[in-house]
C-alpha cells in the first residue's frame, strides 16, 4: 500500500475504529476467535489457515467482505507474509510494513505494525474502511458495503488513485488489467471463488476519468455512481445456520472440512441447508482462502462440508398467478424491488419491478393457449432466480371454422374446428359426437336428412370450453329420400310418400319396378311378394332427372313366407315344396282344397287329383298362430296329353269313347290286353273292345306323337 499517494487529510478521521494518540483504537476482540490455532510465535508467520481466520474475522468485524481483505493482503504481501524467511518483518522498498503493507502511517505504532500481525491487519482494515467512506470515490447505485463489487474503488484508493490505476487505458479505452484493483479482484475470483465465479464489471467510459497519463496528480472521477447490469456478489462468509444455498457447479460433499477427505458428488444447483458456522480447513498448512460450511442436502439424506467457493444463496421461485389466453397481465410475488421478467421461449414478453411488498404486475400481450411462459426475477444483486413455468390456460371457446354443405343426399357432416375438440351434432333431438383429429378435421356420419332440416353444431375443446351453437340447413339437390310404408312378406306393392309426380323405383334383387307418384306425392309400386328379410331399395326421381338417395327397407314377417312349390305337371298326383317347419299347407284347385302339415324341415307333400295342363293351383302356408302366407299361384304344366275323358261304359258297350288331344293314340287296357285307336282331328276317339261284365276296371291313356303318355284314367263298367 502506498498511502503517500492518498489525498492529504483522508486518513485523519477513521470512522470505523478511529485513531487515538497515534495508535490504533482500543484493543480488538476478533483475534481471540482464532485461539484454537494456538499462540502466535514471535517473528514467525502463523499457518495459512490461522491467517485465514485472522483476516476473515477482522473483515467481518469491520463489516467488509472477507474476500476483499484477503485479496488485498495477498496482493500486498505476496502470500500473507508478515515476516520473511529470516524472521524479519516484511518491509517493502516504499516503506510498506507487514502483511497489509501499511505505509507512512505515523498514527500507528510502527513497531507493532512490524511485530504484531493482528495489529497490522487491524490497521489495514481501518485504512480500507476509510477508503470506502470517501465521498469522492464512485459507488454502485443501490449497493451497500456487503457487495464485493462496491469495494472496487476503495481497493483502488488503498493503493492510490493515480493514473497508473485508472480502470481504462486513456489511449484506447481498453481495460487496464495492470491496475492494482483489477489485480486484487482477479485474486478474489481465483482464491475465494476458485475461478468458479466472475465478479460483475462496471460499464466504464473514458470520459468517467479525468487525468494526464504522466501526471502525479490523482484521478478526478467525473462519474460517482454506476448502475451494474451483471450479477453482483456478497461474501460467502455471511451464511447462517438454516440458510438455504445451492452449489454453483458440480462439487464434492466432504466428510471433513478438507479436500483430502472422502466425499459424495453433488450436481450443480444441488439445494443444501447450512447446519452450522463456517470452519477453516482442518489441514492448517493448506493455502485455501475459502472457508468450509457444514451442510445437509435438502432431502436430509447426506451431510458433510462444502467449500464456500461453490455456494450461493438459494433464490425462491417467484409465485405466479394463473394466466389464460385472454389475460394481458401476469401477477405474482417476488422479493421486494426485484426485476421480474416473463419469457416466451427466448423472447421477452414483459418485465416490471416488484413493489416494496414484493407484489408485481407485468403487462404482456395476449398469449396463445398452451404457451409455456417462464417467469424469473433478478434480486438487488442481479442474481437470477430459478424459473417458474406456467402454461397459458385455454379460456377461449373454440371456433367452428367451417362446415361443408349438407344436402338431402349427404350421409356425413364434414368440417374444421380446433384440434382434438369434441364436436356434437344435434338433429331432431338426437346427438352425434366425434372428436376432431390433430388438424381439427372432423367427419360425422348421420342419417340422410330432408331438405330444410336444421342441424345444430357445438364444439368443446380439450379445456372444456364450449362454442356457441352453429345452425345449418340441409339444402336440396334431388327429391328427399322417399318415405316407405312397412312392407311385409304378404305385400304385393310398396307404398309411401315422396315429391309430387316423382317417379319412384323399387329395386329388388337386380330387378326394378317403377311408378309415378300422384300430385300429392303418394305412390304405389307393384312388386312380387318377397320373403322376410329381403332388402328393397327405393328411390325417387324428379322431372329434371335428379335422383334421391336410396331408402333401404327390409321385408318384415307377417306370416310364413309364400311357400316354395315344385313343378306340378298334368301327370302329378301331389304338390311338393318347402315352407316353414310344421306349417299347414293348403292347395286350392277349382274351389276344392287339399291340406297337409310340413315336417320339421319345412318339407311338404299334398296329394291332389291329376290336373289338366293349364289348371291354376293356389298354395298357402299357415303357421301355428293362424297367420296365412300370401298364395303361391301356379299352372299345371304339360308333360304329356291330359288324362283322357271317358264316356260311360256299360256291360253292353262294344267300345270305349271319349275326348283327348287331337290325333292322340288312345289305349284301353283290360287286364293284360290292350285295345287302341287314334283320336280324330277334334280329339274324339272310339276304341273297340269286347263287352265286359259290370264292375270290370278299365285303364285309358293317351299318347301324343312324341310318345308322351298321359296319366291313366280308370273307369268301371256299369250294368
Amino acid at each position: 500500500m502506498r498511502l503517500s499517494l492518498l489525498k492529504a487529510g483522508v486518513l485523519t478521521c477513521f470512522m470505523f475504529l478511529g485513531v487515538s494518540n497515534g495508535e490504533a483504537s482500543a484493543e480488538t476482540t476478533w483475534p481471540a476467535k482464532c485461539a484454537s490455532f494456538g499462540e502466535m510465535k514471535p517473528n514467525q508467520n502463523p499457518s495459512p489457515q490461522h491467517v485465514n481466520c485472522l483476516l476473515t474475522n477482522a473483515a467481518l468485524e469491520a463489516d467488509i467482505p472477507p474476500e476483499v481483505v484477503k485479496a488485498v493482503a495477498e496482493k500486498e504481501s505476496s502470500g500473507w507474509r508478515q515476516f520473511d524467511a529470516d524472521g524479519q518483518p516484511v518491509i517493502a522498498p516504499d516503506g510498506g510494513i507487514g502483511l497489509m503493507q501499511i505505509t507512512n502511517q505515523s498514527k500507528y505504532d510502527q513497531e507493532k505494525l512490524k511485530t504484531d500481525i493482528s495489529y497490522n491487519i487491524q490497521a489495514g482494515v481501518e485504512v480500507l474502511n476509510s477508503m470506502y467512506l470517501r465521498k469522492d470515490l464512485p459507488k454502485i447505485k443501490g449497493a451497500g458495503r456487503h457487495v464485493i463489487e462496491n469495494w472496487y474503488f476503495p481497493v483502488m484508493a488503498y493503493n492510490g488513485t493515480k493514473p497508473v490505476n485508472s480502470p481504462l487505458k486513456q489511449a484506447d479505452g481498453s481495460k487496464n488489467t495492470d491496475a492494482y484493483q483489477e489485480q486484487v479482484f482477479a485474486l478474489i475470483e481465483k482464491n475465494s471463488f476458485l475461478d468458479d465465479t466472475e465478479l460483475a464489471e462496471f460499464p466504464f467510459n473514458r470520459a468517467d476519468f479525468q487525468y494526464l497519463t504522466d501526471s502525479t496528480q490523482n484521478i478526478v472521477f467525473k462519474k460517482l455512481e454506476y448502475t451494474i447490469s451483471g450479477q453482483m456478489h456478497t461474501s460467502t462468509s455471511l451464511f447462517k445456520t438454516g440458510d438455504r444455498v445451492v452449489t454453483t457447479l458440480a462439487t464434492n460433499l466432504r466428510s471433513h472440512p478438507t479436500s483430502g477427505s472422502s466425499s459424495n458428488q453433488l450436481a450443480e444447483n444441488t439445494p443444501l441447508v447450512i447446519t452450522g458456522d463456517f470452519v477453516y480447513d482442518e489441514s492448517v498448512d493448506r493455502q485455501n482462502q475459502f472457508v468450509w460450511y457444514p451442510v445437509k442436502t435438502a432431502d436430509q439424506k447426506l451431510t458433510g462440508y462444502v467449500s464456500s467457493a461453490y455456494l450461493a444463496k438459494q433464490l425462491d421461485l417467484p409465485s405466479v398467478s394463473t394466466v389464460d389466453d385472454k389475460d394481458r397481465v401476469i401477477t405474482g410475488k417476488a422479493p421486494a424491488n426485484a426485476t421480474v421478467q416473463v419469457m416466451n421461449g427466448s423472447k421477452l414478453v414483459g418485465s416490471t419491478v416488484a413493489g416494496n411488498n414484493g407484489t408485481f404486475t407485468v403487462d404482456i400481450p395476449v398469449q396463445k393457449a398452451g404457451t409455456q411462459l417462464t417467469i424469473t426475477y433478478k434480486d438487488k444483486l442481479n442474481a437470477e432466480s430459478p424459473a417458474a413455468a406456467i402454461k397459458v390456460i385455454d379460456k377461449t371457446p373454440p371456433s367452428i371454422l367451417n362446415i361443408n354443405t349438407v344436402t338431402n343426399k349427404s350421409k356425413e357432416v364434414i368440417g374444421k374446428t380446433e384440434a382434438n375438440a369434441t364436436v356434437t351434432l344435434s338433429i331432431a333431438g338426437k346427438s352425434y359426437i366425434k372428436v376432431a383429429d390433430k388438424y381439427g378435421t372432423y367427419k360425422i356420419a348421420i342419417p340422410v336428412q330432408n331438405t330444410g332440416t336444421v342441424l345444430s353444431l357445438t364444439v368443446k375443446d380439450t379445456a372444456k370450453n364450449s362454442s356457441a351453437v352453429k345452425k345449418v340447413k340441409v339444402v336440396r339437390v334431388a327429391p328427399n329420400i322417399p318415405v316407405v310404408n312397412k312392407v311385409s312378406n304378404k305385400a304385393a306393392a310398396v307404398t309411401g310418400k315422396t315429391e309430387a309426380n316423382a317417379t319412384v323405383t323399387v329395386s329388388v334383387a337386380g330387378k326394378n319396378y317403377s311408378k309415378k307418384a300422384d300430385k300429392y306425392g303418394n305412390y304405389k309400386v307393384s312388386i312380387p311378394v318377397q320373403n322376410t328379410g329381403t332388402s328393397l331399395s327405393v328411390t325417387a326421381k324428379d322431372s329434371k332427372g335428379k335422383v334421391s338417395i336410396a331408402r333401404k327397407v327390409a321385408i318384415v314377417r307377417a306370416a310364413p313366407n309364400m311357400p316354395g312349390v315344385s313343378k306340378v305337371s298334368n301327370k302329378t298326383t301331389s304338390v311338393t315344396g318347402k315352407t316353414e317347419a310344421y306349417a299347414t299347407l293348403k292347395v286350392s284347385i277349382a274351389g276344392k282344397s287339399y291340406s297337409k302339415k310340413a315336417d320339421k324341415y319345412g318339407n311338404y307333400k299334398v296329394t291332389i287329383p291329376v290336373q289338366n295342363a293349364g289348371t291354376s293351383l293356389s298354395v298357402t302356408a299357415k303357421d301355428s298362430k293362424g297367420n296365412t302366407s300370401a298364395a303361391r299361384t301356379l299352372k299345371i304344366s304339360r308333360v304329356a296329353p291330359n288324362m283322357p275323358t271317358v264316356n260311360k261304359v256299360k256291360s253292353t258297350s262294344a267300345a270305349v269313347s271319349g275326348k283327348t288331344e287331337k290325333n292322340a293314340k288312345v289305349t284301353v287296357k283290360i287286364g293284360t290286353k290292350t285295345y287302341t285307336a287314334k283320336a280324330n282331328a277334334y280329339g274324339n276317339y272310339k276304341v273297340s273292345i269286347p263287352k265286359q261284365k259290370a264292375g270290370k276296371k278299365l285303364s285309358v291313356t293317351a299318347k301324343d306323337a312324341k310318345g308322351q303318355v298321359s296319366a291313366a284314367r280308370t273307369v268301371t263298367v256299369s250294368k
